[in-house]
């Protein structure tokens, strides 16, 4: 061995940014709504890495490029948290109830859902400004983007009548219209394939899968008790009951797959890293599930977990 070169070679190792020299494994991002913080949880090991204080209150987590975007809802604030350093890189004022974001392609803005001021602000990441407002309307709450970042929908409630939908010129929103869907709508989200798109529901136990070419409701999947709520893999939809403890999965044009048991109170789920997460609200449990929608782990990790992210 050249002595000289191995030398070199340990050197430039060791300078070289952290990602090259050992590339971190995903972490979930848990809310303790009543503790003031964040708990990181190892994705792989389920070992709590840290936990991050945050102002009181942190309702809903989500993750935007190398961030992840908290929301205080009844302080009128939204923190940014760094994924790298897990730690809060800005607190953003002038909200009124901002209550859950949606991240652009880009992986630096945010659209957040202010439901007191019924709008939807964009928010910039990188420097913690609130770049532009647009009305939604009443009690704006869950929002989903498309993946090509041209389109997002927002339901109006957590019994939705309506949802407004808004076309993407770049980052900005140019508001388009609203429709009624069905039955009264609580979660929305787009799927991958850039085909369709779910609304759960806010009374009755069934989804609503629309084809986004048509703009029809094509598939009424039936679901656990209300509300429900939706994330996506490339292939397969999952869905939450929190009041029935079910997770389902879902072909993305709606045929239900198989079912699984959760703890109840599971309602906001996501889906990241080749795991689906979903924290129980009022209860703290955390459970992971993989994409064939079989439970890995079911753990204790707060006294009230709202929701949570995998950076």
């Amino acid at each position: 061995m050249n002595r000289r070169q191995f030398l070199a070679g340990a050197a430039a190792l060791a300078l070289a940014p952290r990602s090259l020299a050992a590339p971190r494994r995903p972490h979930v991002l848990v809310t303790a709504d009543l503790e003031s913080h964040i708990v990181v949880v190892d994705a792989v090991t389920g070992a709590i890495v840290r936990r991050i204080p945050t102002r009181a209150y942190p309702r809903s987590i989500e993750t935007v490029g190398s961030s992840a975007v908290v929301c205080h809802s009844e302080l009128g604030l939204v923190s940014v948290l760094d994924a790298s350093s897990l730690t809060v890189r800005h607190v953003v004022g002038g909200f009124a109830e901002p209550r859950y974001a949606a991240a652009h392609p880009d992986g630096r803005h945010a659209y957040v859902t202010d439901a007191k001021r019924g709008d939807v602000a964009l928010v910039d990441t990188h420097t913690g400004r609130v770049l532009a407002r647009e009305p939604a309307g009443t009690r704006a709450r869950h929002i989903t983007i498309a993946a090509d970042g041209t389109r997002l929908w927002v339901a109006l409630g957590s019994q939705a009548r309506e949802v407004a939908v808004f076309q993407l010129v770049g980052v900005r929103l140019r508001p388009a219209r609203r429709f009624a869907p069905p039955a009264l709508a609580h979660d929305v989200g787009f799927a991958p394939d850039g085909r369709h798109a779910w609304v759960g529901g806010g009374d009755g136990r069934e989804l609503f899968v629309y084809d986004l070419r048509s703009g029809r409701v094509v598939a009424r999947p039936a679901a656990g008790l209300p509300p429900q709520h939706v994330t996506f893999s490339d292939e397969h939809a999952f869905v939450t009951s929190g009041w029935s403890g079910s997770l389902q999965v879902h072909t993305l044009d709606g045929e239900e797959l198989r079912s699984a048991p959760i703890a109840v109170g599971s309602y906001n789920v996501q889906q990241a890293d080749g795991i689906v997460v979903t924290p129980a609200l009022g209860r703290g449990y955390l459970t992971t599930a993989t994409l064939a929608g079989h439970v890995t782990r079911e753990q204790k990790v707060a006294r009230s977990s709202h929701d949570a992210c995998i950076v």
